[in-house]
C-alpha cells in the first residue's frame, strides 16, 4: 500500500508547477503574485495558466511576476508589462473591447445558432408525414395484393 501511495505522489508531482524557490518571503506579496499567475496564459502551452504550466517560459514568467511585485509594481502594471511584450493573448481573460468583441461573442452566437438549427430541424421532423399516413392508390393496392398472394 505504501508503494502505491508513493507512486501516486510521484505521478502527481508535475502538477505542482510552482517551485518553492520561486516563492516570495512576504505572504501578502506571494498571494498577489499567485493571483496574477492565474490571470496570465502560458504562451508555450496556450491553454494553461502560468501558475499551472511547467514550461520554461512559464517558470520565467512566474519569476518575473514575483520580481515586479517585489519591486512594488501594481497588479495592473505587471499585466501591462506582459501585454506590452506578448499582446493581449497572454491574458486568460482579455478585456472586452474593439478587437476582442468577436472572440467574446463567438461562443454565445454559435450556441444560439446551434439551438435555432436544432429547433428548426426538430419541428420539421415532427411535421413530416410518417409512412403510415400515406394512403396507397388503388393500383398500388392491387399490386400489393398480387405480391402477397405469391
Amino acid at each position: 500500500m505504501k508503494h502505491l501511495v508513493l507512486i501516486f505522489v510521484l505521478l502527481a508531482a508535475p502538477v505542482w508547477a510552482l517551485d518553492p524557490s520561486e516563492m516570495l518571503s512576504d505572504p501578502a506579496l506571494e498571494a498577489r503574485a499567485r493571483v496574477i499567475d492565474h490571470e496570465m496564459r502560458c504562451v508555450v502551452c496556450q491553454s494553461e495558466t502560468v501558475a499551472s504550466s511547467n514550461a520554461n517560459w512559464a517558470m520565467d514568467a512566474r519569476r518575473t511576476i514575483r520580481e515586479l511585485v517585489a519591486e512594488g509594481k501594481t497588479d495592473a502594471e505587471v499585466r501591462d508589462f506582459f501585454v506590452a511584450r506578448y499582446g493581449e493573448f497572454v491574458l486568460m481573460n482579455p478585456p472586452i473591447r474593439g478587437s476582442t468583441w468577436a472572440l467574446w461573442l463567438a461562443g454565445p452566437v454559435m450556441l444560439l445558432m446551434a439551438g435555432v438549427v436544432s429547433l428548426i430541424y426538430l419541428r420539421g421532423r415532427a411535421r413530416a408525414t410518417s409512412p403510415q399516413e400515406i394512403a396507397l392508390s388503388p393500383d398500388e393496392e392491387d399490386r400489393l395484393r398480387e405480391i402477397l398472394k405469391d
